[in-house]
């Protein structure tokens, strides 16, 4: 987090125009969206669009998020952070503050969207999200401090989107940021290098936490916790091989834990088949002995009602005989 000192100096109220110092593009401020260990993000309202207006005291800092934005504009297609506006130097109290505009991206995050609509949108985001990190792992980088609330859901149709690149760090070097629930090292089960696996550890915990949306704290630690509480919670159970091979880094890339978990997702869909055409075996079944037996019933009844017919008239036909029978004699 950022200290009061450095956040103070980026206190900007709503209605300030940031004008750059180099191209004299105007920005207003409207609102703040947050602030981290490398700068403040504020809503900025440009011409006719709302954008994102992240500055910072770290020049370094800002270089290096551009060229991840950047990074992600030459790959035709992907759609993984927002899309990089500008970079300039904003003049205030005699001293330049470098930023930089980006796209504003408008949704829910991962875990709000989920809630808002049912589970089985977590595989369908999750093959994106996985489909997109392999993408960046090729170019590179790592995003690092990979959480739900950095994944925004826009649409229609829905389409996940990672913000606040200030984490993503060349690989090869140390993480840069990280939040402790979904960083390895946290939990004893690897370095903070910045590699694929680190990334795909994250994806990991955020596949948990959609099942404790409050998360938990760390007691034993390790990979025997973590085991634990999938097994608690039935609907991380059919995730569970997936989900220790993420853990323990046993996927080299993005792409491999998307093939599992589509192959997992592939085996529930044929056994869900498999159940519903026994069912409908069973249904047809039971359907049959139900009109056999009405049938059956059917046939008792009419040879019910003949029997009663002809006693009816046996009865009948013995009481005429003896009225007959009184009048004659």
């Amino acid at each position: 987090m950022m200290n009061n000192t450095l956040k103070s100096q980026f206190k900007v109220n709503p209605g300030t125009i940031i004008e750059g110092k180099w191209h004299k593009n105007r920005y207003t401020i409207l609102k703040e969206l947050g602030f981290g260990a490398n700068g403040t993000v504020y809503l900025a309202q440009f011409r006719n669009q709302h954008v994102a207006l992240k500055m910072s005291d770290n020049g370094m800092s800002v270089t290096s998020e551009v060229n991840v934005l950047k990074s992600f504009a030459k790959v035709q297609g992907s759609t993984l952070g927002p899309s990089l506006i500008d970079v300039d130097d904003w003049e205030r109290r005699q001293k330049n503050i470098s930023f930089y505009v980006m796209e504003y991206i408008k949704g829910p995050d991962l875990l709000e969207f989920i809630k808002q609509k049912d589970q089985g949108w977590i595989e369908v985001l999750l093959l994106q999200l996985l489909n997109d990190l392999n993408t960046l792992h090729e170019k590179g980088w790592v995003f690092g401090d990979l959480k739900p609330e950095n994944l925004i859901v826009t649409g229609p149709p829905p389409k996940i989107r990672c913000i606040d690149v200030g984490g993503t760090t060349i690989q090869g070097r140390a993480i840069k940021e990280f939040t402790e629930f979904y960083d390895r090292g946290y939990w004893g089960l690897g370095s903070r290098k910045a590699e694929p696996t680190y990334d795909l550890f994250a994806v990991g915990m955020i596949i948990i936490n959609t099942a404790y949306p409050k998360r938990f704290n760390k007691t034993s630690g390790g990979i025997n916790q973590l085991r634990q509480m999938i097994r608690q919670k039935k609907e991380l159970l059919k995730y569970e091989s997936v989900l220790l091979n993420a853990l323990q880094g046993k996927y080299n890339t993005a792409k491999e834990m998307r093939i599992d978990l589509l192959e997992m997702m592939n085996t529930q869909t044929q056994t869900s088949k498999s159940t519903r055409s026994q069912q409908q075996v069973v249904k047809k079944s039971s359907s049959h002995t139900t009109q056999v037996n009405r049938q059956t019933y059917k046939k008792k009844r009419k040879r019910g009602s003949a029997l009663e017919t002809i006693l009816i008239v046996m009865v009948i036909s013995f009481l005429y005989f003896l009225y007959i029978y009184s009048q004659v004699f």
